[in-house]
């Protein structure tokens, strides 16, 4: 019996790799500093974001609050400009998504800066800065309702106006007008409805927006 019960749990050694990997990004969350989501919205480090484009990271160094023995980024400096394109190209686990949630200020670098317009961006508000970034996942993450909606929430304020303006940037506009209900299309959950290619530009329409 006891031979039987333990040939049954090696099927749930999968399930429990991934419940450990989701625990240690929970306690990612759990272990962040308070000043990283306070301190930026304080008064007196409060600033207008008004952004021309230019970011810089500067020697940048970082490792997780779980880990701090491990370090994801070491010395990362580099400068991107209004109008440029920028890529950030390694292997798997070197930093990149890392990089992009500093920039949004889920983390705080160890050392180093990060200047927005040559600002720190410690002295911007944080709701302000994040609504300044489109941020585009490797894998589209669309909800159960109209094509309009799920680019409206890119811009909860934006008119039919606004999202087909941003259709139109991200080369959506033509395949939406080519659906029966148009931007009234249900994508179904996930957007299941559509191809591939289909959800990462609406996506792409959402972050434009």
């Amino acid at each position: 019996m006891a031979i039987s019960s333990l040939g049954q749990s090696t099927s749930y050694y999968q399930a429990i790799g991934q419940a450990k990997v989701a625990a240690a990004s929970v306690w990612d969350v759990i272990c962040l500093e308070k000043s990283t989501t306070t301190a930026v919205d304080s008064e007196e480090k409060t600033l207008n974001v008004d952004f021309r484009g230019t970011v810089k990271v500067d020697n940048v160094f970082f490792s997780y609050p779980s880990r701090p023995d491990v370090s994801v980024l070491r010395g990362l400096s580099f400068e991107a400009r209004p109008g440029q394109i920028v890529a950030l190209v390694g292997a798997s686990g070197c930093g990149k998504s890392t990089c992009v949630q500093i920039l949004q200020q889920f983390y705080r670098p160890t050392k180093g800066r990060i200047l927005f317009d040559d600002e720190p961006i410690e002295n911007f508000n944080l709701q302000a800065l994040r609504q300044q970034i489109g941020v585009v996942n490797q894998e589209p993450t669309l909800f159960a309702t109209t094509i309009f909606r799920n680019i409206q929430y890119g811009q909860p304020s934006a008119t039919l106006d606004d999202i087909q303006a941003a259709a139109m940037a991200a080369n959506a506009h033509d395949f939406i007008m080519s659906l029966p209900e148009k931007y009234e299309t249900v994508v179904g959950e996930r957007g299941i409805q559509l191809s591939g290619g289909e959800r990462q530009r609406i996506v792409i329409a959402r972050a434009l927006v």
